[in-house]
């Protein structure tokens, strides 16, 4: 069976409509990689609140955030509008979505008991302001083409911007902070920094809604049923075997992500800055920010690389390899001196090009999945599966930043003073062992994905023949 030549042509994507998609990651990974880096450390360092604590509130708010997930892709999937089913949510939240990561940001004078309350509610408000912006977000790539390999190399596009996007945010993160407010240290120094990223997010969220268009439609018009799209997910095996394997990788990143700084600032303890100028301002580059910016720029390679990689062995044996070689990388970290500041960083750029190949393969394999329901029940429920996969995404968050506070407090971890031995190798082992066994976990499920590059190609050639059948 062949596919129609006309219906290919319609799922091209141009580049100006690839680059604005991009934005929309760019937009949410700034405010992601803020909180995956630092929102650890403000609590703790700045806001002055136990790590354990913190634990607890991120695994309770991420569970609820992570359940309302799906809700949002309902929605969404019954959402009619002149923009479509997903657009207008880029144009709605936007602002909202900046307004309360200051807020969240923001450090009222209260007593502990007052800042856990605020914590609670703020980065709850967060979380569930994010979900609105960023499901609809994450569905519209499955109803922007029908071609699969199209989709590839548009998720490739979102992933590049996405770690684009953290990479300007943690470049510039430590700079700003310091240069609005003196150190690290600095509530006032949060504050504006978090303005800066939120004027530059609404920008680049506006951005997608204007560029991008929706494409895809269901090869069926029938009204939206809750339970039988509900019961085409649990069937959807390739999903749940994606669940496992994107759990392992969210709880792989964000275990190193969560730790980073408390590497630097508790274990390395090294003094040395790079200095750089912009608009005549001079600003310090820190081991840590040199670290996270390199880990982001190497991110950035993996998904530039994974698109020609996966397009000749296939996504699983890219997935398999990469995360294979992530999990090995990481346990050799573990034995690496903490004066061979060099070792670490070239470490760094190895493990964040291995994890960088995973994320453009995994949502454009959701994609896939979406595909396979609707060849397998003759039904579509994109925003649910993309909500469900967020949900799925955000688990992997959740379990990977609870732990790291909680391991925090396990090992002894005090803020601002010299720490014990027993915790300097806790903050290690969050660097390499630890998220070794979250990647060899997800290497274990990626083996039994079905979905051969043969078979993808039959479902997308069947599914062109019934849309344009049913034009």
């Amino acid at each position: 069976m062949t596919t129609n030549p006309k219906k290919v042509m319609d799922s091209k994507i141009s580049l100006k409509e690839k680059v604005g998609y991009g934005l929309g990651d760019a937009a949410s990974s700034m405010f992601w990689k803020i909180f995956s880096m630092y929102l650890m450390f403000f609590y703790t360092d700045v806001f002055g609140i136990a790590p354990a604590v913190v634990g607890t509130m991120f695994l309770i708010t991420r569970i609820w955030d992570s359940c309302f997930d799906p809700l949002v892709g309902i929605i969404a999937d019954r959402t009619k509008s002149r923009w479509g089913k997903f657009r207008p949510y880029l144009l709605w939240t936007a602002i909202p979505f900046a307004i309360i990561g200051v807020l969240t940001f923001y450090t009222p004078d209260f007593d502990e008991k007052g800042k856990i309350i605020y914590a609670y509610v703020t980065y709850s408000l967060m979380m569930m302001i994010y979900s609105i912006i960023n499901v609809p977000y994450a569905s519209l790539l499955g109803v922007m083409s029908g071609d699969r390999k199209e989709r590839t190399t548009l998720s490739s596009y979102r992933m590049v911007f996405a770690f684009g996007g953290s990479l300007l945010a943690l470049w510039l993160i430590e700079p700003l902070v310091n240069h609005f407010g003196g150190s690290l240290n600095s509530k006032t120094g949060w504050l504006y920094t978090i303005i800066v990223f939120g004027i530059i997010t609404t920008i680049f969220f506006w951005s997608c809604f204007f560029l991008t268009k929706e494409r895809v439609q269901p090869i069926n018009d029938e009204k939206p049923n809750l339970k039988e799209d509900l019961n085409d997910l649990l069937k959807n095996r390739p999903w749940w075997i994606l669940l496992g394997a994107g759990i392992g990788a969210l709880v792989f990143n964000s275990i190193r992500d969560g730790a980073a700084v408390y590497y630097f600032k508790y274990y390395v303890s090294s003094t040395v800055s790079y200095s750089f100028n912009i608009l005549g301002e001079n600003f310090a580059m820190t081991p840590t920010t040199l670290y996270l910016v390199l880990g982001q720029a190497a991110n950035i390679i993996g998904v530039i690389a994974a698109t020609p990689i996966a397009n000749k062995i296939g996504k699983k044996k890219t997935f398999f390899g990469a995360m294979a070689l992530a999990a090995i990388l990481s346990v050799f970290f573990y034995y690496i001196g903490k004066e061979n500041i060099v070792l670490i960083m070239v470490f760094q750029v190895m493990i964040s090009i291995c994890a960088g190949c995973i994320f453009p393969l995994i949502w454009s394999m959701y994609a896939d999945s979406a595909d396979y329901s609707e060849w397998k029940q003759g039904r579509r429920a994109t925003g649910l599966i993309f909500s469900a996969s967020s949900m799925s995404q955000k688990f992997g968050w959740t379990i990977g930043g609870a732990a790291t506070g909680w391991l925090l407090g396990y090992f002894g971890f005090q803020a601002n003073v010299v720490q014990t031995v027993t915790a300097q190798n806790g903050i290690l082992l969050m660097l390499s062992i630890l998220p070794a066994i979250a990647a060899a976990l997800s290497v274990l499920f990626i083996i039994f994905y079905p979905l051969s590059e043969e078979k993808l190609q039959t479902i997308e050639d069947e599914l062109n023949t019934k849309r344009n059948l049913n034009k």
